[in-house]
């Protein structure tokens, strides 16, 4: 059957996904880097090294017979560290979310998710860093974006307790990620899914502190609310990425620290590194982040500014803060859409896999379970006992009177 034939792109996606060369998986097989090649572009394989590649790769052998049946389309992915991370990194991370995106896809079949619930902004903006007049009229017109939002998400001008759940109750699907690149914070894709568009925003996590993951969140929404995403950004200079970077930090930083509300909470202790310490848990935001907002608000001057930020690389704040901690992710919407799948019986661990790789998703559970950001265990499929015995039939089930 044509369904049941090697397929060389998923080859290449499998080898992308775990980010190695052809050079790397060649040593891996004993299989020639001239060969995997041939394979990616149309060659076919005997089974045995079929296996072997699979048994490298940690996917299942069927993966590589399988059409993918999911139509998703993704244009660009924003990553924070476009210019420091390897191509590879971003493309193995590109492809992951991908996959999330499939899931979606299949999941949303089943269960009904939030609706996409954007505000529609205009966004001009400035890539001229040394016009003066031209950046504060961005820095205002960026204001005004991020109290567009809150508004339109009928969110006050308090702190944002949940950043993770305000995005997720308003369409934006979040999953966190552990990734062996450093280099990679964050980063946020659009996909065309059933011809509607879902913005999936991944960030690193197991090292980072609350603060600077909840950064994090609002810098990939002020990409998703000011930025293009119809364009490579192979195609753009670095300074004008540089450029889109620093007005996604500006919006993170005006949107979970509200002008006025804000300006009001520091007017007593404007310099006090100590209260913005205080402040740093009802906020959830960096001390760093707020000191930041206060010199961009001018509540503190640049030689004040200076002076703080001294002071915290002295106390050796720069890159850990007093009472920063690991922060994970609470359960996010995957998890939340596969147990109620579960809790009503509708699906169980074995039945969902089956359905993932009924439209081609062909992956081990831990491998979905970490894509997906699931508590672990969650697609454990429990061995069904063998039973060699049978209750019998009474005369009434033999149909005998």
């Amino acid at each position: 059957m044509d369904s049941n034939r090697f397929r060389g792109e998923r080859l290449k996606n499998a080898r992308l996904f775990r980010g190695l060369t052809l050079t790397e998986l060649a040593g891996q097989t004993d299989i020639s880097k001239q060969s995997l090649s041939q394979y990616e572009n149309g060659s076919i394989p005997d089974i045995q090294r079929v296996m072997a590649i699979a048994h490298a790769l940690d996917f299942p052998t069927e993966y590589f017979l399988q059409e993918d049946k999911c139509k998703t389309m993704t244009e660009v992915t924003y990553f924070r560290s476009l210019t420091s991370a390897t191509k590879m990194s971003r493309k193995a991370q590109s492809l992951k979310l991908e996959c999330v995106a499939k899931i979606f896809q299949i999941l949303e079949q089943c269960v009904d998710f939030p609706v996409l619930n954007l505000p529609k902004v205009e966004f001009n903006g400035s890539d001229n860093e040394f016009d003066v007049a031209a950046q504060d009229a961005m820095q205002e017109e960026i204001e005004s974006i991020a109290q567009a939002v809150r508004a339109h998400w009928e969110l006050d001008l308090s702190p944002i307790p949940n950043l993770q759940l305000t995005l997720e109750e308003n369409g934006i699907v979040v999953t966190g990620f552990d990734t062996k690149d450093k280099k990679i914070d964050a980063f946020s894709q659009r996909t065309l899914v059933d011809g509607g568009d879902v913005f999936f925003v991944a960030v690193a996590q197991g090292e980072k502190p609350k603060g600077r993951i909840f950064f994090d969140m609002a810098h990939e929404l002020g990409h998703i609310l000011l930025h293009p995403w119809s364009e490579s950004l192979d195609l753009i200079s670095k300074e004008e990425f540089k450029s889109r970077e620093n007005q996604a930090n500006r919006f993170a930083s005006a949107f979970l620290l509200p002008k006025e509300s804000f300006l009001r909470e520091i007017q007593a202790y404007p310099t006090d590194l100590n209260y913005y310490l205080h402040l740093k848990k009802r906020w959830n935001c960096s001390m760093q982040a707020m000191v930041y907002r206060a010199h961009q608000l001018k509540a503190i001057t640049d030689n004040q500014y200076q002076y703080m930020m001294r002071q915290i690389s002295k106390k050796g704040w720069r890159i850990n803060e007093p009472g920063d901690a690991p922060y994970y992710l609470n359960d996010n919407i995957f998890q939340g859409a596969i147990d109620v799948l579960f809790e009503a019986d509708y699906l169980n661990p074995s039945t969902l896999l089956q359905l993932f790789k009924k439209y081609g998703v062909t992956m081990y559970p831990q491998d979905i379970e970490e894509l997906l950001n699931l508590r672990k265990d969650t697609l454990r499929v429990e061995p069904c006992p063998l039973r060699i015995v049978q209750l019998k039939k009474t005369d009434q089930q033999n149909g005998e009177r």
